[in-house]
């Protein structure tokens, strides 16, 4: 009996009861999204704080003071396996040797490094001429940075000669790329090739590490490093991990907001339809109780009627959410966001609350008189 009248009550009203649904979906679906949107930020955020370049650098012990020779500090190239044996999930990694050399008459650093996978790590880097090197090794290739062609006159299939005292290095330009930093003034060659051209086999400056994910990875990856590097030091980008860490904290202050807001509006929304809705079953109330219906039982059939409503609309409002929340993923990450599923009874249970908040207006209606009303007088 109790889902029968509940069945005639969903299908009675109709018009004030879309209306309500119309607001509790609108309701879940935005908030499906910003809460799909906050399970997969980090991971979106640590994909574009990735494409600013490396977040860790492994560099010699005590960089910038002077050898005994008066050379700087350099890494033994053996310190490359142990940033391998770290194990860093997911991390990028390349070393570089910077050397000072002298080409067309143009004293210009030369920077010796995996050149196939340079430009993964600075994936901001635009060729503007030729092509990307895709060999490791190949002693006889380079690229130019944009000032640095620009500087010897040099562009794709040119040949350089470079010296580094009584050392030199014949290399042809395979591309020309343009950063916006100071990699546009340098010659970026193969580690072996500045190895030679400086005459420090097996050395190197630094190793750049870009590590994905959020700051707490970083952090891990850099405990991991310290312990694999002792006779090197890890420097973190700073400005990196805090910009990526307060952006995290700000998305997530914004999008709680915007929850709460959302809820409280929708409230609001289906609190006025149910005001409305409660005056027009007045009559109906007081005919049920005239009938024997207890307060308890009447005032129960609408609260149910009023949870049905929500936990529909919240079904309804999750999978619209998917949707909105790739379409966001799309425009602001250039990516779709992941739906999680463990959100679709969290909005349920949401809506099904505000609908219960909304419905206090149907709970006077156990205050009603049956006498009073069937009679007209009230």
């Amino acid at each position: 009996m109790f889902g029968r009248l509940l069945w005639s009550l969903l299908r009675s009203s109709r018009g004030r009861l879309v209306v309500a649904i119309l607001a509790l979906a609108s309701g879940g679906a935005v908030i499906s999204a910003l809460l799909n949107l906050e399970a997969d930020v980090q991971r979106k955020l640590a994909h574009e704080f990735r494409t600013l370049g490396p977040n860790l650098i492994v560099q010699p012990a005590g960089a910038g003071t002077m050898g005994s020779a008066g050379a700087p500090s350099l890494l033994d190239q053996r310190a490359i396996r142990s940033v391998e044996a770290a194990k860093i999930a997911g991390a990028a990694f390349a070393p570089y040797l910077y050397v000072v050399a002298q080409a067309e008459g143009h004293s210009i650093v030369v920077a010796g490094t995996w050149l196939d996978t340079a430009p993964l790590l600075a994936p901001w880097w635009k060729l503007i001429a030729g092509n990307w090197i895709s060999s490791r090794d190949n002693q006889g290739q380079c690229l130019l940075g944009r000032d640095a062609a620009r500087a010897l006159r040099a562009g794709p299939g040119a040949q350089l000669q470079l010296q580094a005292g009584n050392r030199s290095l014949r290399v042809v330009v395979e591309g020309i790329f343009e950063s916006g930093g100071d990699e546009d003034g340098q010659i970026f060659t193969a580690l072996d090739a500045a190895q030679s051209l400086a005459g420090l086999p097996g050395k190197i400056s630094v190793i750049a590490v870009s590590v994905p994910g959020a700051t707490s990875q970083t952090e891990e990856a850099e405990r991991k490093l310290v312990t694999a590097l002792p006779q090197g030091e890890i420097r973190p980008v700073r400005q990196l991990n805090e910009a990526q860490n307060e952006l995290a904290s700000r998305l997530h202050l914004l999008i709680v907001s915007m929850v709460v807001l959302i809820l409280a509006l929708t409230v609001l929304c289906v609190l006025g339809t149910m005001a409305a809705l409660a005056v027009e079953r007045r009559h109906d109330v007081a005919l049920m109780r005239a009938l024997g219906g207890s307060v308890s039982c009447v005032v129960g059939l609408f609260l149910a009627e009023a949870a049905a409503m929500g936990a529909a609309s919240g079904l309804i409002g999750y999978l619209a959410g998917i949707f909105l929340a790739r379409w966001i993923g799309w425009r602001v990450f250039d990516a779709p966001i992941s739906p999680r599923w463990q959100i679709l009874p969290l909005t349920i249970a949401l809506m099904t609350a505000v609908a219960l908040a909304g419905a206090l207006p149907l709970q006077l209606l156990g205050k009603v008189r049956p006498a009073e009303v069937l009679r007209g007088e009230a």
